[in-house]
């Protein structure tokens, strides 16, 4: 796809994201609300990471590096662009970012129930660790 770009979000680019999401995105997050991707463009403005063609949306990721870690969230394409090299320009994209900042290794939060997500992960070069398991609290009501 050569008319493809990738760029960091701005806040003007929040509600079109958070739309987008809901159609392009598996699962729902708590911080799946303006306020929280406004806290994330604020705190690291590089992190939300946008593929677009013609002005429309097709694809998100968050780059996130927290000085230790490189953390992928938010992998979504639209889906009548699938399989046509947008989830590959956003994980190169997230990737440049992240050795660019120091980064030596980056891990994806996949939902166990999304098969098709994992296929994609598996064949970017990602693979599951399966001796590891995410321990969550929520810190709000």
């Amino acid at each position: 796809m050569t008319d493809l770009s990738v760029r960091p979000a701005v806040h003007d680019d929040l509600d079109a994201v958070l739309a987008f999401w809901k159609t392009a995105a598996e699962g729902t997050s708590i911080s799946d609300d303006r306020a929280g991707v406004e806290r994330l463009v604020d705190r690291d403005p590089g992190a939300l990471l946008l593929a677009e063609s013609a002005g429309d949306l097709l694809g998100t990721v968050i780059a996130g590096f927290d000085g230790w870690r490189c953390h992928l969230y938010r992998l979504a394409v639209h889906p009548e662009r699938r399989r046509q090299g947008v989830a590959s320009a956003l994980l190169a994209a997230a990737e440049e970012r992240f050795v660019r900042l120091g980064g030596r290794r980056a891990d994806a939060m996949v939902l166990v129930r999304n098969e098709t997500a994992q296929h994609a992960w598996s064949a970017a070069g990602y693979g599951s660790q399966e001796h590891w398991r995410r321990w969550v609290k929520p810190l709000t009501d």
